[in-house]
């Protein structure tokens, strides 16, 4: 086991997860909501934020855990499941301080994997700063900007998932 392996397994025994969730108290998390809200009203994709203290340990586990976790969340809270194929999964694992963008298929078909890949590494950088809320903030803007451009809101938009970032 590598040192770096070794501190992470450490955090994941000493760190609770309430310590973890502490940089998104409830006023955060209602700001990001209504910025969830208002992104929705100009185009006709869905995002889905997912918030978690630690990876489970089956996932902390392997080496790409994080992403397989947000990939399993994709599917189980069913964000796959819009009328234009145009779900986006932001998955915070708070405690590794890591992001992962899962996009649906008609999605993927218009946007480049690397402009997913810049937002997430945005984040994380903001959150290194201490900049939780803004750097959330700013990845919803900045895809907002992006299905804005290939979705936008041409008619009547039902609100397919919920907005609230869901805390696991």
């Amino acid at each position: 086991m590598q040192a770096s392996d070794l501190g992470r397994f450490l955090r994941y025994l000493l760190v609770p997860e309430w310590l973890a969730r502490r940089p998104f108290p409830r006023e955060s998390l209602a700001r990001i909501e209504a910025a969830i809200a208002a992104s929705e009203q100009r185009h006709e994709g869905e995002l889905r934020f997912v918030l978690e203290g630690c990876l489970p340990l089956g996932y902390a586990l392997r080496p790409e855990g994080c992403r397989a976790r947000a990939l399993a969340l994709f599917s189980d809270l069913r964000v796959w499941d819009t009328v234009h194929n145009s779900g986006v999964l932001i998955y915070l694992d708070l405690l590794d301080r890591q992001v992962e963008i899962v996009a649906d298929r008609g999605i993927n078909a218009r946007v480049e994997a690397h402009f997913w890949e810049e937002v997430c590494h945005r984040m994380e950088a903001a959150f290194a700063r201490g900049e939780f809320e803004a750097g959330c903030l700013a990845a919803i803007d900045d895809i907002t900007a992006v299905l804005q451009r290939h979705f936008p809101a041409l008619q009547a938009n039902p609100n397919e998932l919920p907005d609230a970032p869901l805390m696991l």
